[in-house]
């Protein structure tokens, strides 16, 4: 059994372990009620402006790669015919795939949707209804990535994380790191003015928003686009109160009703992250979908509607290394 953990990106480019995946892919079961979820964030150049967040963004050319690949070998299928699906009212033909883009940003109508478009390939976009057209719409992660990118200062931060010297770009890198790790630690209304003051004391001011509004989000819809939740303002859901949560979720749909014709009644959980209380909650709004973060498959036949999992695709997505995720448990790449 090969673990996909122990592969490595170079590895992953070899025509060897190429030749090893064309073997697979010939004779993949391709049960038919398996579900594969792809979740990506950004599409963009590295020398756009301001700076993508690098953890999260892959170059327009690697995306179109992996799309042109999955057109060929993978039935892409929309987020309505998931619903059907999981509703027992229709099944998924084999070697299903959704594709799931998070938050909203707008270099999905800049350099992801004309490529997807033009394959033919269904998408399905969950958005943070409090950010469209919001002048405050710049997520916490961009914010810091942004004022450590940016900032003339070089004396070391100091704080709960610790000392995060600034003199390097190495540095700042690993200060943004650390960051990132301590707001996902803090409850929801500690994390927001931590991020703010940490950007305060960088001396930057924030990042133009970067999220697609109403109009262009109706646009896209017009064209063929699904759209979900991501609840309003992205927070950590198990990090809330629950009357917050419900709040998050509820409100979320009813702008998605208000705003986007034919929106689903179907959610990405922010970060992934969820417990019982959560689901139970996304239960009770009338959510018939919902995704988490967690990494793997979904047989249909008895996995929960609720939760999900997605295979993440980021900067060192090789496309080796994705064909090796998505054969995932039905080839032995992944256990059981």
């Amino acid at each position: 059994m090969i673990l996909l953990k122990s592969l490595t990106v170079g590895a992953s480019r070899t025509r060897l372990f190429t030749a090893f995946l064309d073997v697979l892919e010939r004779v993949d079961r391709a049960a038919p009620d398996l579900l594969r979820v792809l979740t990506y964030h950004r599409v963009e150049r590295e020398d756009a402006e301001p700076a993508p967040s690098p953890a999260m963004t892959i170059r327009p050319e690697a995306f179109a790669e992996q799309m042109r690949y999955l057109h060929r070998v993978y039935r892409v299928v929309s987020a309505p015919e998931v619903l059907q699906a999981v509703r027992g009212r229709s099944s998924l033909p084999p070697r299903s795939l959704l594709l799931t883009f998070d938050d909203a940003y707008r270099d999905f109508a800049r350099h992801a949707w004309p490529v997807l478009r033009e394959l033919g390939l269904p998408v399905t976009m969950f958005v943070p209804t409090a950010f469209p057209g919001s002048a405050d719409g710049v997520f916490w992660w961009d914010r810091l990535h942004h004022a450590l990118k940016n900032t003339s200062r070089r004396s070391p931060l100091t704080g709960p994380m610790g000392v995060l010297p600034l003199r390097t770009s190495r540095e700042r890198t690993q200060a943004l790191l650390r960051l990132q790790t301590h707001v996902k630690a803090l409850p929801h209304s500690q994390a927001m003015p931590f991020v703010a003051a940490i950007c305060e004391a960088l001396g930057i001011s924030p990042p133009p928003p970067q999220i697609l509004d109403w109009d262009e989000l109706r646009q896209l819809g017009r064209e063929g686009v699904s759209m979900g939740s991501h609840t309003r303002t992205h927070p950590l859901l198990t990090r809330i109160p629950e009357e917050e949560a419900r709040a998050e979720v509820a409100g979320a749909w009813l702008d998605l009703q208000r705003e986007i014709p034919g929106a689903l009644p179907i959610l990405a959980y922010p970060a992934g992250a969820f417990d019982e209380r959560v689901v139970r909650i996304v239960k009770e709004e009338g959510y018939a979908l919902a995704f988490t973060t967690a990494r793997g498959l979904n047989h249909l036949s008895r996995a929960h509607p609720l939760t999900l999992s997605r295979i993440n695709v980021g900067p060192r997505s090789t496309l080796g290394l994705l064909r090796a995720q998505l054969l995932g448990q039905s080839a032995g790449l992944l256990p059981a």
